[in-house]
C-alpha cells in the first residue's frame, strides 16, 4: 500500500502535483535559455492547448481568474450590466463579475445537481443580461445545448453600441472551465463548445503549471468576431495595453512600442508554460485516463452502501475531467459531515468539501444574496464530501478511504 509515513500509518495527501523529472528537465531548459518570461514556451503551450481541445485559439494567463475576467473586459461588459451565473463554484466566478463593475445574478443548479439549471437561467434573464458563465464542477460539462437555446432565442438581449457585445449579437456564453480539462460533451473538446472556455492550471488541478490559466475560444467566435483579432486585443489586454509584448520588444532596433490602453498585467511567463508543456503531453498520454480508472474504483467500491450518493460523470459521449470525486451521504446533515472528516483526517485521510455556497460567505451576504433563494445548492452542499482524486494515489489507496468510510 502506498503513501506510508514512518510506523507504518498511511499519509494520504488530498491533491498534490504529479511532478516528473520530465517537468524539472524543461524549466531548467527554460531557466538555461536566458528567457523566462513570456516568450516562445508561452506561444507553444498555447498551440499546444489549442491543438488538445480542438478550439481555435488560445491565449495563456496568470490564472482562469484572470482569463474570465479579461473576456468580460473584452466584451465591455462593466456597471449596469448582469452576468448570470451559479451560486454552487468558487469564489473567483463571482468575484471576476464584481471586478469589471457588473452585478452577478446566480440561478440554482438543479435538483439533485452540482450543476447550473438552464431553466433558472432563462427565468433570470433580462435586458441587463450581457454573458452567462456555467460551471463545470468536479470537470463535468452543463448543459450547452440547452443554454445555447436560450440565448439564441431570447429576445431581451439589448447590446452596447459598437462593441464585440453587438457583433455577437446574442448573450455571451463563457464557461468557467476550471476542472474541465479534458473533459468532453456530446463528442466535442471542452475549449471548443462554450464562446470563451476558461482552464486552470493552478498546483492542484489536473494539468498544472504552478499558477497558471488559459483562455480557448471556439471557430464560431473565430469566424464571427476575426479569431486573430480576439487572440491580439486579449494578449494586450493582459499586458498593460502594449502594443508589443517583452520578446518582441528585445528585437534589433524594436524597442519603441506604444500603449493602445491602460490595460492589466496578467500574463504567463515561459518558466511556468515550461511546466505545462510537459504536463499537457504526458495529461494526454496516460495521466487522464489514470484519473478515470480511480474514480471508476471509488464507484466500486462505494457502491456498497445505498447511502452513498455516487456521482456519475460519464454519460453516452460527454464525460468528466475526473477532477474531484463529489460524493454525498444520504440522511446526513453540515454536523454529520463535519464530524466525519474530522473522524477521517484522525485515520490519515483528509477530506475537503466542494463547494460551499457563495450565499453562505459574508461577502455574499453583505451585497445581499440569501441562501434560502437557492435551496437545490444548500441541499447538495449540507450532505457533500470530496475524497481525494489524484495520480500519486494507488488502488490499494483508494481500496484503504472506501473501506474506512464505509465502517463509519
Amino acid at each position: 500500500m502506498g503513501n506510508r509515513i514512518p510506523g507504518g500509518t498511511l499519509s494520504i495527501k488530498f491533491s498534490p502535483p504529479d511532478i516528473s523529472d520530465l517537468e524539472i528537465s524543461e524549466v531548467i531548459d527554460t531557466l538555461k535559455s536566458g528567457w523566462i518570461t513570456t516568450g516562445p514556451k508561452t506561444r507553444q503551450l498555447e498551440i499546444e492547448v489549442t491543438k488538445f481541445t480542438k478550439s481555435a485559439g488560445a491565449v495563456c494567463l496568470n490564472s482562469a481568474t484572470a482569463g474570465m475576467e479579461m473576456v468580460l473586459r473584452l466584451f465591455d461588459i462593466g456597471p449596469g450590466d448582469e452576468v448570470i451565473t451559479t451560486p454552487y463554484t468558487y469564489s473567483a466566478t463571482a468575484a471576476v463579475i464584481l471586478h469589471v463593475g457588473a452585478t452577478p445574478v446566480f440561478a440554482d443548479v438543479g435538483k439533485d445537481s452540482f450543476l447550473i439549471d438552464p431553466i433558472d437561467i432563462e427565468n433570470k434573464i433580462t435586458e441587463k443580461t450581457k454573458a452567462i458563465i456555467p460551471v463545470d464542477i468536479a470537470g463535468y460539462p452543463c448543459d450547452y445545448n440547452e443554454i445555447y437555446r436560450i440565448v439564441n432565442s431570447n429576445s431581451k438581449f439589448k447590446p452596447k453600441k459598437d462593441t464585440l457585445q453587438e457583433k455577437l449579437g446574442r448573450i455571451l456564453v463563457l464557461d468557467d472551465a476550471a476542472h474541465s480539462i479534458g473533459s468532453i460533451y456530446n463528442g466535442t473538446p471542452i475549449g471548443s463548445v462554450a464562446d470563451f472556455t476558461s482552464f486552470s492550471f493552478h498546483a492542484v488541478k489536473n494539468v498544472t503549471t504552478s499558477e497558471g490559466g488559459v483562455v480557448t475560444y471556439n471557430s464560431y467566435i473565430n469566424e464571427k468576431l476575426n479569431g486573430e483579432e480576439v487572440y491580439s486585443n486579449l494578449k494586450t489586454l493582459s499586458l498593460h495595453g502594449q502594443s508589443k509584448d517583452a520578446l518582441a520588444k528585445t528585437q534589433l532596433g524594436s524597442w519603441e512600442y506604444d500603449i493602445l490602453f491602460p490595460g492589466y498585467k496578467c500574463n504567463m511567463t515561459d518558466l511556468a508554460a515550461s511546466l505545462g508543456l510537459v504536463q499537457l503531453k504526458r495529461y494526454g498520454e496516460s495521466l487522464q485516463n489514470r484519473r478515470e480508472e480511480l474514480f471508476n474504483l471509488y464507484v466500486k467500491c462505494l457502491s456498497k452502501n445505498k447511502k452513498f450518493i455516487l456521482p456519475h460523470f460519464y454519460k453516452d459521449d460527454t464525460k468528466s475531467s475526473s477532477h474531484l470525486f463529489l460524493l454525498r451521504i444520504d440522511g446526513y446533515t453540515e454536523d454529520d459531515r463535519n464530524k466525519l472528516i474530522e473522524a477521517m483526517g484522525e485515520e490519515g485521510i483528509p477530506l475537503n468539501v466542494h463547494y460551499k455556497p457563495l450565499p453562505l460567505f459574508t461577502a455574499y451576504k453583505n451585497l445581499g444574496y440569501k441562501m434560502e433563494d437557492y435551496p437545490n445548492s444548500f441541499n447538495q452542499y449540507r450532505n457533500q464530501v470530496t475524497l481525494p482524486l489524484h495520480t500519486l494515489l494507488t488502488e490499494d489507496d483508494i481500496r484503504y478511504i472506501s473501506d474506512r468510510l464505509l465502517k463509519f
